[in-house]
């Protein structure tokens, strides 16, 4: 089965009640996570998070089966979580379907996010017609359909929003559904809001509980190091250890860029020309006027070669963030030099 992206900003559609395999895939990394997010909290039972690599299921085709199909140390139940780099999975996936059309037993629910795949990629082609399996491709966001999300968002909350404050907490959070919805709880608990007990949220609440992205200081790192200006590296690296930036947060700003790349480059073409996108086509990419300059300088340092490799790297260093959260300043500052140097190169 598939469903459309947009579906996921108004909850879990309702064909994910019938499958047990979901493979979301595409330029909107952020997307294509909450959605797996959402998929797991939609669970009767989530139980135990096993999470694999896409080299792990690459390496070993059935460890994916034996470990959907294994028990929980306590007896629990278990989900699959995998985080792969276009069809790492494929070959993994079709041993666990074999094996289970074999008579081989029930399996856990398994949720892959897949980074430079597409819905036409062989993982979805194996899966898209498949009643138990769901696959979904997420595209860069735009502001309505991330305010959008915003508002479904604060409505499970207890929030109620006026005038274009969904709107603000879209553009704080660079339209990023994942950084919104951190938004969004955090204005929740502020105002004691819940279902049950709903609230109005105001432009002076949402002031005392965070600050825009920019103001974080996100955008100058992502455009030095993507730019390749050596230069500037240091500086901006200093300035995020005295701010205090949160290295995930500022990694996802870089994997948002990325994938924004990923997709210019792709509607441009081989031949295509970054002068020759009309107003519309520039605000279905997602690019605002005022970062127009550093994306057309990006462009010139990122082929679609280069970005197929780096944005496996960062879904790596993602996940190596996320279980050395102690160390991620220091281990996300020595990953931002060497992508820095690998974009100076010509």
């Amino acid at each position: 089965m598939k469903a459309k992206h947009g579906e996921f900003a108004r909850g879990v559609p309702r064909a994910a009640s019938q499958a047990s395999i979901f493979f979301f895939c595409g330029p909107d990394e952020a997307g294509a996570s909450a959605a797996a997010s959402k998929i797991i909290a939609s669970l009767p039972d989530a139980g135990e998070r096993i999470e694999l690599s896409g080299g792990d299921l690459k390496r070993d085709p059935a460890l994916l089966g034996d470990e959907a199909r294994s028990g929980s140390l306590f007896g629990d139940k278990r989900h699959i979580f995998a985080r792969v780099s276009g069809d790492e999975a494929h070959d993994a996936l079709k041993a666990l379907i074999e094996t289970g059309d074999a008579g081989a037993g029930d399996a856990a629910p398994v949720l892959i996010v897949a980074t430079s795949a597409t819905d036409k990629s062989r993982t979805a082609k194996l899966l898209e017609k498949r009643p138990d399996a769901l696959v979904t491709m997420f595209y860069p966001p735009d502001l309505p359909s991330v305010a959008g999300a915003v508002r479904a968002m604060a409505d499970a909350a207890g929030l109620r929003l006026g005038g274009d404050l969904a709107e603000r907490i879209a553009r704080a959070a660079s339209l990023d559904v994942r950084l919104a919805q951190s938004e969004v709880d955090k204005l929740a608990l502020y105002l004691d809001a819940s279902s049950q007990t709903p609230k109005n949220a105001t432009p002076d609440d949402l002031a005392e509980i965070g600050a825009p992205t920019e103001d974080d200081g996100f955008a100058p790192l992502v455009n030095a190091v993507l730019s390749g200006e050596l230069g500037k590296l240091p500086g901006e690296l200093k300035r995020m250890k005295e701010l205090g930036i949160n290295p995930v947060g500022l990694l996802l700003a870089l994997e948002r860029r990325a994938g924004q790349l990923t997709q210019i480059t792709a509607k441009l073409g081989a031949r295509g020309n970054f002068d020759s996108l009309g107003k519309g086509e520039k605000a279905q990419l997602g690019i605002f006027w005022k970062e127009e300059r550093e994306i057309r300088q990006q462009l010139g340092r990122w082929s679609q070669a280069k970005l197929d490799r780096l944005i496996p790297r960062l879904t790596a260093l993602h996940q190596t963030l996320l279980s050395n959260s102690q160390s991620a300043e220091l281990l996300l500052a020595q990953d931002l030099t060497q992508i820095a140097r690998f974009a100076a190169k010509r």
